[in-house]
């Protein structure tokens, strides 16, 4: 299988399966070694192109998963092998269940506060031997932030999980990481609603098809339908113009090739 970092429209990613990033991540916590995670898809993608801060979080970040079905087959479009998904809602619940099974401490941060109480409630009754860290809303000023990851530093956390929208995560997780001796950090958007059960994730064959964001606009179609038409638009567009790049770069190779037989 294909292992090691590509880079795909100016991001570069990881060619990592679920159970080798969980792997990676259960050993950076073992060892108490910094591994900033983060995930790409599409809407990430179109932003860091106009958003240099974004493009460095996503860069400097020691893992990044492909979260997205089109970005998968937009990789694949252009010859990476992506060997799967690796949702960033997925994987850590597959990380909850390790940091249950081997004493690691979570800690919560993002989301409402009733959310976070229903996460709580949620993961005691599914892990009973987990122990939480301690965990924060999402709800607070810029003049707060370094006071929160002072306290998160002090609860001494084997890992961080950050619900809050790009590029807001990526840029407290860049943060927390210089700030703290945290092991793991995870930006993981919207994952603590569905989790606690407040939002409804997409079902599976829509999940397989790569067509979340369709559920998403069936879900709040006023404020997202404009978002994913644009944003899904630039993709293809993108795509398009390195499909034409990578051919245009072949035919002159091969006429370079044949040059001094004419």
């Amino acid at each position: 299988m294909p292992t090691g970092k590509v880079n795909f429209l100016g991001a570069r990613i990881d060619l990592l399966s679920m159970q080798e990033s969980l792997a990676r991540l259960e050993r950076e916590m073992q060892e108490g070694r910094r591994c900033r995670h983060c995930v790409v898809n599409v809407a990430k993608l179109v932003k860091m192109r106009n958003d240099p801060e974004l493009r460095d979080d996503v860069a400097q970040s020691d893992i990044v998963n492909v979260d997205g079905m089109g970005v998968v087959w937009g990789a694949r479009l252009l010859g990476i092998r992506i060997q799967e998904r690796v949702t960033g809602i997925d994987l850590m619940s597959e990380l909850l269940a390790v940091c249950s099974r081997r004493g690691f401490r979570p800690y919560l941060l993002g989301a409402k506060q009733e959310v976070l109480d229903a996460l709580s409630e949620t993961l005691h009754r599914q892990y009973p031997e987990l122990q939480i860290a301690g965990k924060h809303h999402g709800y607070f000023s810029a003049d707060e932030e370094p006071a929160i990851i002072g306290n998160i530093a002090d609860c001494r956390p084997d890992c961080l999980f950050v619900a809050m929208p790009t590029p807001r995560k990526e840029r407290l997780v860049a943060a927390a990481s210089i700030a703290t001796q945290i092991p793991v950090l995870m930006g993981v958007g919207g994952s603590f609603d569905v989790l606690a059960g407040r939002t409804k994730r997409a079902p599976l064959w829509m999940q397989r098809f790569g067509l979340e964001w369709a559920f998403r606009i069936i879900q709040e179609p006023k404020r997202l339908w404009k978002r994913y038409l644009t944003t899904n638009a630039v993709y293809g567009c993108l795509l398009v113009r390195e499909v034409v790049t990578r051919a245009f770069a072949v035919g002159l190779a091969r006429l370079s090739l044949l040059g001094p037989r004419l």
